[in-house]
């Protein structure tokens, strides 16, 4: 962006010169050249500082790897990548053999737990048997009973549904795979069907004029020569590069030198976006600008630099 507001007053010299037929000495190439390093210094200050800049913006989405609560084996998996779902819609199911012999088996111990606490019962009141082992037979009948509702859950978790409306993406299930049941080893990337987040990383130096509610605007470099106006929505608190996390691992030096960048929430308002956002990808790159209530002429020139800059999103090699 500084490079193209130096470029412009480059060429308005060159232009002067040329019209007005100035000659090239030791008198007019130095004044053009610190007359430029005040104006564009200042202007620059001015704009940066009041109307900051962020070269590195993104829009974000939620998604959910998709575990299964049990182990097992993968049987069917009708789920098509990319097809919009419903909450509820299956994904895959598991093998629920094993699941149903469990059941089963527990289903018929309890037949035999329930005439014991029947037997129980009644010799107890003949005092036929001692009050001990007649709670011994019904607290073997409960932790069945315990066991069965465990087990019958487990069966029904053997068919895997989406958590929520949205889609998979990069589906590489197949049946015959082994699924386990461990954060670490997801078997799908779940996308959900809400708005995305567009966050621009704004440099620290700017930091007293990201406010909530002022101007915005954004440039998505997949759509070269449009600029869509926006609001700050949010103003992130924190930085990734100060957290701590519990851990056996102290503090150290190696990660201090690296400042991190204020992360902040931009809602796109601009009517116009609304025909390009169902094209524009999750994790689209894009670049953005604030403007502040502050020196507010001279956020034109940060308006058209942008739109400079979108423009040259045609080309290629810039990127």
């Amino acid at each position: 962006m500084d490079l193209l507001l130096i470029l412009t007053y480059a060429s308005i010299c060159i232009v002067i010169f040329k019209v007005f037929n100035i000659p090239l000495n030791k008198w007019t190439v130095p004044t053009a050249v610190l007359g430029g390093i005040v104006l564009i210094g200042t202007l620059i200050f001015l704009m940066n500082y009041n109307h900051p800049y962020a070269e590195i913006s993104r829009e974000y989405f939620v998604t959910t790897p998709i575990v299964p609560a049990v182990t097992g084996t993968v049987v069917d998996v009708p789920v098509t990548p990319m097809v919009n779902l419903k909450k509820g819609d299956v994904l895959f199911r598991l093998d629920p053999v094993p699941f149903e012999n469990r059941v089963s088996s527990l289903t018929a111990r309890i037949v035999l737990a329930e005439a014991d606490v029947e037997r129980a019962t009644t010799l107890l009141k003949t005092r036929n048997i001692s009050q001990r082992d007649a709670d011994a037979a019904f607290t073997r009948l409960e932790n069945l009973n315990g066991q069965l509702a465990t087990a019958r859950f487990e069966l029904d978790q053997t068919v895997v549904r989406a958590p929520t409306d949205g889609f998979v993406v990069q589906m590489a299930l197949r049946p015959g795979m082994r699924a386990v049941s461990l954060p670490l080893r997801p078997v799908m990337i779940f996308v959900h069907k809400e708005s995305k987040y567009f966050v621009g990383w704004f440099r620290q130096n700017s930091m007293l004029r990201l406010t909530v509610g002022d101007d915005a605007e954004v440039a998505f470099d997949g759509i070269p020569g449009k600029v869509f106006s926006g609001t700050v929505e949010r103003v992130l608190p924190v930085l990734a590069e100060g957290q701590v996390q519990a851990s056996g691992n102290l503090l150290n030096a190696m990660a201090a030198p690296f400042p991190g960048r204020i992360p902040v929430v931009i809602k796109i308002t601009d009517p116009q976006f609304e025909a390009y956002r169902d094209k524009v990808p999750g994790g689209a790159y894009a670049q953005s600008a604030i403007y502040s209530k502050y020196f507010k002429h001279v956020a034109i020139m940060r308006k058209v630099l942008l739109r400079m800059s979108a423009w040259m999103n045609y080309l290629f090699p810039f990127h």
